[in-house]
């Protein structure tokens, strides 16, 4: 009977873990541009359940310097509470294609809480709160 129990109790905490992990999971995004579409920069961030993640940031901006630019990272992530910590292992996310450092980055995940029942919309979304690279900081990318 003891056995029982804590199997049950074992079984509840790890869906318990599960169900936190799971709501920060998915893709993330942001378009920028002006009105007339000329200048485009896209962001695009995809948390997996593993706990890695695949970042993209496209930018075209006429008459830039490249005009268009493709960057891309990734690693592994975890969550506290609603904080998201990122790290890059040097040895094995990093290469030709790979070279954004995310070591350092922390970001906060922001949804409407359950609790309100007011007709308020709110996107669900990550905001870079800090970052290595210092376009992160104090961006939103939303869930898609």
């Amino acid at each position: 009977m003891k056995t029982l129990i804590t199997t049950i109790l074992f079984l509840i905490f790890n869906l318990t873990l599960f169900a936190q992990s799971t709501q920060f999971t998915g893709d993330y995004s942001r378009t920028l541009s002006d009105t007339d579409g000329k200048h485009i920069i896209e962001y695009k961030l995809t948390l997996n359940q593993d706990g890695t993640f695949v970042f993209h940031s496209y930018s075209n901006i006429k008459g830039g310097v490249p005009p268009e630019v493709n960057k891309y990272g990734k690693g592994k992530w975890t969550s506290k509470d609603n904080m998201i910590t990122f790290s890059s292992n040097k040895q094995e996310d990093f290469d030709e294609k790979y070279t954004l450092d995310f070591n350092n980055s922390t970001a906060r995940f922001k949804t409407k809480n359950p609790r309100d029942k007011s007709d308020q919309i709110v996107k669900t979304r990550l905001t870079f709160l800090e970052s290595g690279i210092s376009w992160m900081e104090r961006l939103d990318v939303f869930k898609m």
